[in-house]
Formats: C-alpha cells, structure tokens, sequence
C-alpha cells in the first residue's frame, strides 16, 4: 500500500514544508506536520483526522519532539518517511552577531533537526525501514555568501552529520537523504522568517549588499517552483536507491559546480607542499 506511507514534517505551517504536506495528502498520504503554530497548520489544512495529524511542537525542547514524535505513532500505528524541514536564515557577518543569536539559529537549525532524528531512529530500526530527509541548503555546501557564515554553517553541520547519518541507518534498510536547495519562491526571505543582525556594523558593505539583495531583489523573484520540489521529494521516497547527496535547483547545481572546480584546482596548484608533511619523505 504505497500510498499509505506515513510522513512526518516540521515547519509545516509555510513555505516548501506546507506545500509538502498538502501535496502528500492530495496524493492519500498520511501526514503528520509540527509547528510552533498550530493554528495556522488547522487554518491551512484542517483538524486532525484519519490522513492529517497537526502537531504543535518546539523543535528545541528534547522531551516535547519525543512527545510529538510518539502521537504521531499513536495516532497512524507507524511512521515512513522524516522530513527534517525546520529552520530559518539568519544574516549577519560573525562579528556582528551575539553569541546568544548563533545559539538560537543553531538551536533550531541543527539540535532540533538533532532532536527529531533521536527520536524517530528507534522506530525506523525496529521496523527495518525508513526514510530521513534532511533539508541542508546549497549554503550547507557553498559558504562564500558574506552575511551567511552562520546560517552557512548551521547548513554544513547539517550536511556533515547527514553523511554519518546514512552510514549508521544503512544497516537497518533506512534511507538517508541530504537535500541541496537553491532558492525556492517561498516566504523564507520575507521579513517575517529570515533574521538580520541585532547590532549591525556599518562598514560591512559587501555583507550589507548581499543581506539587501536577498531581502529586496531575491525575495519573490527566486527561480524555483516549491510545488516541483514537492514533487521531486516524493519521487525520491519512491526511489529504491535513493541518493544520499541531492542538489535540488539548476542553481544549487551551478554553485555545487563552481565550488568543485574551486576544490579540484586548489588540490592540484598545492599537491607538492601539501602532500610534503608524509613521515616517511626526507
């Protein structure tokens, strides 16, 4: 019974997590979708039924994505596919942004994704199959944005722990999957979602350019439909194979290529001197 594979999504409430989840139920999958909002989850898609458990949950309190995480089962009797989808953009260079702001993007971005996948594990072991989606970012592979070294960072440590992830799922048949996004034309971007620096510092020019462009230039006109990501996530779940590495976006593939050519030549132009640390070279 393909179709009733049960999914679970957080930051269902908007952008490419809503579009997701009302994908999935007008293909008769069964969902269950966290926010912060519950509301606005009832508002958009309805109440709790057979197909559709909404879930008020913080992804940065341990014991309240334990508590979601076994409604879920409790209400569909299983658990398919995790979609890791949670997470905002926070723009600032590192001396600008306090400790306590890297904390909170950190927190959300990468410990509640942490929190989730600790949870869910134990069911996809016991039954010997699963799928974990981990939403990354091509920010998660490409860090040379100025303003984004944070989030940036909050995307690589997504992707390193990804790579261990599928490893340690693999022998008990779960699929890991590490997904790219380029720029998709949600509401990621809008001034209520992405975060700028509290105490900015104004001779940061490049970084205040960049931070301008993606709120003002990028905002609304970014090349990628949020319904054919949905779709292509879907696709994926189906897979037999799926792949652990998905770039996702005609973008995320140019900055993934840019970055390649970067790293090939760099390990070509150094190999002598780099390579001259062996202990056994006199």
């Amino acid at each position: 019974m393909e179709t009733q594979k049960v999914w679970f999504v957080t930051g269902a409430s908007k952008g490419l997590g809503l579009t997701l989840v009302k994908k999935l139920l007008s293909q008769n999958f069964r969902v269950a979708a966290t926010s912060r909002h519950i509301e606005v989850l009832i508002e958009e898609i309805g109440d709790a039924s057979d197909a559709f458990l909404p879930l008020k949950m913080d992804l940065t309190d341990n014991e309240n994505v334990k508590a979601a995480v076994t409604e879920c089962i409790n209400h569909f009797g299983k658990l398919d596919v995790l979609v890791n989808n949670a997470g905002y953009a926070l723009m600032g260079t590192l001396e600008e942004l306090s400790s306590m702001e890297v904390k909170d993007s950190f927190d959300v971005n990468v410990f509640g994704s942490l929190n989730v996948i600790r949870h869910v594990a134990p069911h996809f072991r016991k039954q010997q199959a699963g799928h974990i989606f981990n939403i990354s970012s091509i920010g998660g592979y490409v860090g040379s944005f100025p303003g984004f070294g944070i989030y940036c960072a909050t995307k690589f440590a997504v992707a390193g722990l990804t790579e261990a992830l599928a490893e340690e799922m693999k022998p008990f048949n779960v699929h890991t999957t590490l997904v790219y996004p380029g720029y998709f034309r949600t509401g990621f971007l809008s001034k209520g979602s992405a975060q700028t620096a509290l105490n900015p510092i104004a001779e940061y020019k490049a970084a205040r350019q960049m931070e301008q462009d993606h709120l003002n230039s990028i905002n609304g006109n970014q090349p990628n439909d949020p319904e054919k990501a949905a779709d292509v996530l879907i696709t994926l779940s189906k897979e037999e194979m799926p792949p652990v590495h998905f770039f996702m976006g005609k973008d995320a593939y140019l900055y993934a290529k840019q970055k390649l050519d970067l790293i090939q030549k760099t390990l070509e132009q150094n190999e002598p001197l780099a390579t001259s640390t062996d202990i056994s070279n006199h």
